[in-house]
């Protein structure tokens, strides 16, 4: 399950994401924020992970999408933390081992 809270002010949206980042709920979030974003693309975009649990892979790389367009993110946690810092340095999701 994946809760999704957005507020619009100052020229700013922000998402508050609780739960998981996984499944289905990563195409929901990512046509959510597709639909957001085209009202006002030039408005700043903050993403902040702190109350997520787990982040499968679509969710990495729907992170690293909305890394290239510029989001900030705010997280907590080791390994939120270094799971942006991953895609922060490299643009894209790391790899995962099998």
């Amino acid at each position: 399950m994946l809760r999704v809270s957005y507020s619009d002010a100052a020229g700013a949206q922000r998402w508050c994401l609780c739960g998981r980042l996984a499944g289905a709920w990563v195409d929901e979030l990512r046509s959510f924020w597709r639909h957001v974003r085209e009202r006002a693309p030039s408005a700043r975009a903050i993403v902040d992970l702190k109350d997520v649990t787990y982040i499968d892979e679509a969710g990495e790389r729907l992170l690293a999408e909305m890394q290239n367009e510029g989001t900030e993110f705010v997280a907590a946690g080791v390994e939120n933390k270094h799971l942006l810092a991953r895609i922060l340095e490299n643009g894209k999701p790391p790899q995962r081992c099998r």
